[in-house]
């Protein structure tokens, strides 16, 4: 709904100001082309959300998620706690990190919405809130990113010709942002048990 609002707005806003100035031509062709452009680089985008995430399925069912889950165990257990524990909720975990550290936030949701489930219906169990889901949501939000693919893909598709020269900068700042996150998470539950 909000970006419906947005949406409007920003079209009523560009119509006024092309009247205002004479400049109409320009807004209506800039309004056609922008659409095509967009349609195009969804179909660049599509493309490569559909292979990561058939990736992720070929991993699930051929067992190469259970054991991406128990490479990446030491590190859930850290995060994670005792939920960590429940190899439901860290497969899906560590499949929704996975994802993410490719940089496929797409393919990282089914997995992220199983994991956020299951973390849910544990804190139930245990009568707690669903801390472990708020960090998983926090954790998404901020992912970090090995390989940022979708932003990659963006890249090349607008004509980058190198779409991979801001790793540096997506490490950094990705892993910036995942711990801040984190320490978020647990201050804010350090604060409610007082």
């Amino acid at each position: 709904m909000l970006m419906s609002v947005v949406i409007c707005v920003l079209m009523a806003a560009a119509f006024i100001f092309g009247a205002a100035n004479g400049r109409m031509e320009a807004v209506s062709a800039a309004s056609v082309s922008g659409a095509a452009e967009a349609v195009a680089l969804l179909l660049r985008i599509g493309g490569n959300i559909c292979l990561w995430s058939a990736l992720m399925e070929v991993m699930q069912r051929s067992g190469l998620a259970a054991a991406v889950a128990r490479l990446l165990s030491p590190l859930i257990k850290i995060i994670f706690g005792g939920y960590a524990e429940d190899a439901e909720a860290r497969e899906a975990i560590s499949q929704n990190m996975a994802a993410n550290l490719l940089g496929l936030g797409s393919a990282a949701t089914p997995a992220g919405l199983r994991a956020a489930a299951r973390l849910s219906e544990l804190s139930r169990r245990r009568g707690e809130k669903p801390h472990g889901a708020y960090l998983l949501i926090a954790l998404n939000t901020a992912s970090v990113q090995l390989l940022p693919t979708t932003v990659a893909a963006v890249r090349s598709g607008l004509g980058s010709a190198a779409p991979y020269d801001i790793l540096p900068a997506v490490w950094l700042t990705s892993a910036v942002s995942a711990a801040a996150a984190v320490l978020a998470v647990k201050a804010f539950r350090g604060a409610e048990k007082r």
